[in-house]
């Protein structure tokens, strides 16, 4: 129950976009066609839950014991670079379309600040292995929800009447800032 309650919490109470303010650069930029913003999230999530796993065993069973936490940011950064690497070239490998589209943000996640937050905030709170592994793809699922409902409202917005003023980016800000506020709606829902 516990680890469904972190998962929960990590999706909708505390996500990474919307309630942290982690990650708005990819945010923002990859959110303006559905299936980019998707093929983002998976990597996403693969990264986050991954490099859950990875930090997690490193921070345990080498930089603790060898009293070497002060390394801790070296070595989740390595980890996450790492990551980071495979999924850029998988994707170039299977999906050239997607890997193109994705364009500079693809390598973004290497120094995507959520990743790296994902990764200490596991610290912080003391998170064992599976703990953490909820955490990371609890992390993963709320980010990419972020990214797909951002995608689904900007891509309707392009046939909206916009006032002129607001086209673009200012828009895109409000909707983002509306979004935050509607996600504090689930602020109650997990006590954590």
């Amino acid at each position: 129950m516990e680890l469904f309650l972190i998962f929960i919490g990590a999706v909708l109470v505390n996500n990474f976009v919307f309630a942290r303010f982690l990650g708005i650069c990819p945010y923002l930029g990859v959110s303006r066609k559905s299936e980019t913003a998707l093929g983002m999230g998976m990597a996403v999530i693969f990264v986050m839950t991954l490099a859950s796993l990875v930090t997690n065993c490193i921070y345990t069973y080498i930089l603790v014991p060898l009293n070497l936490i002060f390394l801790k940011y070296v070595a989740f950064i390595l980890v996450i670079a790492s990551l980071v690497q495979f999924v850029e070239t998988f994707l170039k490998k299977v999906s050239p379309a997607l890997y193109q589209a994705l364009g500079i943000y693809l390598p973004l996640i290497t120094t995507n600040c959520a990743i790296l937050g994902l990764a200490l905030l596991n610290v912080i709170k003391g998170y064992a292995l599976l703990k953490s592994l909820a955490f990371g793809l609890g992390a993963g699922i709320g980010f990419t929800l972020a990214l797909v409902i951002m995608a689904e409202i900007r891509e309707r917005l392009e046939f909206a009447d916009i006032p002129e003023p607001l086209k673009g980016f200012p828009i895109t800000l409000i909707i983002a800032g509306l979004l935050a506020i509607a996600f504090m709606g689930f602020s109650g829902l997990v006590k954590m």
